[in-house]
């Protein structure tokens, strides 16, 4: 009998009819984790806001949700929350690199109730076997009760470091700091 038959059973015997569609929902939901490193489920996190049905409330949620559209190369959600100032015409989404893990460093303002916020944050990704991190603070404004990106100042140089198959292996812990084996992180 699948697993969740059987938590279903157990589910119904113990509570009311009401709470069961509640729980496989929430079962189902809870089996994708956002790629933005919140924690939260991808369909309770950035998920809505990618799809647009929920507007970002910080300057943090929209860096999140910028790094979940990176990940996915969702290009129009990128250009739809980038400042007209600074948007480019065009992204393409062959020069992304494969993301695979963000650090927030921390926040300056860009609150709900705030017009400008500041986003420090690392953010890694694979490329040709290489790992890069990319150290920035990004500069967000809310306009029309929208966050937008404005633009970021790099920290550092952001140099990559090799990953080669005797010093990364697959079930070594992942360079990007995820605390994932690398088969399961940067290494897919």
């Amino acid at each position: 009998m699948p697993f969740f038959l059987l938590l279903l059973g157990i589910v119904e015997a113990a509570k009311p009819a009401y709470v069961f569609p509640f729980v496989i929902l929430t079962m189902m939901i809870d089996s994708k984790q956002c790629p933005c490193t919140s924690g939260a489920p991808y369909a309770l996190c950035c998920g809505p806001l990618l799809s647009g049905q929920t507007p970002t409330a910080t300057a943090e949620a929209l860096m999140r949700s910028r790094y979940t559209a990176y990940v996915e190369r969702n290009i129009s959600y990128l250009l739809r929350t980038w400042h007209p100032s600074t948007r480019p015409s065009v992204l393409d989404p062959a020069t992304i690199p494969n993301w695979c893990g963000l650090q927030i460093v921390r926040t300056e303002r860009g609150r709900k109730d705030d017009d400008e916020g500041f986003v420090e944050f690392v953010a890694t990704a694979l490329v040709r076997n290489t790992l890069c991190t990319l150290h920035e603070v990004s500069r967000f404004v809310r306009e029309a009760g929208e966050w937008l990106y404005v633009s970021g100042d790099m920290l550092e140089d952001g140099e990559p470091a090799e990953i080669r198959a005797g010093k990364t292996g697959r079930n070594a812990p992942c360079p990007c700091g995820s605390g994932k084996k690398f088969k399961k992180c940067c290494g897919r």
